[in-house]
C-alpha cells in the first residue's frame, strides 16, 4: 500500500541517485569548462604578457605571425597590453574578456593598421588610446 512515508522515501532516493549520475557525468568531461576556447593561441604562452608596462610590440607581431600561419584565433587573458605600430596580417582574429582585456597604445605613429584584409575580427576587447598623438597619415586607432 502506498502511503506518504513510502511516497517521500522513494523520491528521495531518486533526487539522491540523480546528484550522484550528475556528479559521475561531470568528472567524465574534465576541462569543460575550456571548451569554449579549444582551438585558439593563449598569448601569454607565446610571450605576450599582460599587465607590463613595456611596450610589446614585437611579442605582439610575431604572436600574430604565428596565429596566422597556424590559422587559429587568439585569445587575450585579462589585463593590458601596451603596444603600437602593429600591422595586422590579412587574416586575423583576437579576443579578449569584454571590459577586462585592454589594448593600450604605446605611441610612435598608429595602433593597428590592416591593408588589403581579408577578415579581421575583434571582440571582448577595449582599445586605449592613452590620449597620445598619432601620425598624420592615422585616421584613428583601428586604421
Amino acid at each position: 500500500m502506498l502511503n506518504r512515508r513510502t511516497l517521500l522515501t522513494g523520491t528521495a532516493g531518486f533526487a539522491v541517485m540523480g546528484l550522484a549520475l550528475g556528479k559521475a557525468a561531470t568528472a567524465s568531461l574534465t576541462g569543460i569548462e575550456k571548451a569554449s576556447m579549444r582551438g585558439s593561441i593563449n598569448a601569454t604562452e607565446l610571450g605576450v604578457q599582460p599587465g607590463t608596462s613595456d611596450d610589446q610590440s614585437k611579442a605582439f607581431a610575431k604572436l600574430l605571425r604565428d596565429a596566422i600561419s597556424r590559422d587559429m584565433p587568439i585569445f587575450l587573458p585579462p589585463g593590458t597590453y601596451v603596444v603600437s605600430n602593429i600591422s595586422l596580417p590579412g587574416r586575423v582574429r583576437l579576443s579578449g574578456v569584454p571590459g577586462a582585456t585592454r589594448i593600450v597604445y604605446g605611441g610612435d605613429s598608429h595602433l593597428f593598421m590592416a591593408e588589403q584584409a581579408d577578415h579581421i575580427e575583434l571582440s571582448g576587447l577595449v582599445f586605449d588610446g592613452s590620449n597620445r598623438t598619432m601620425g598624420d597619415y592615422t585616421q584613428g586607432l583601428l586604421d
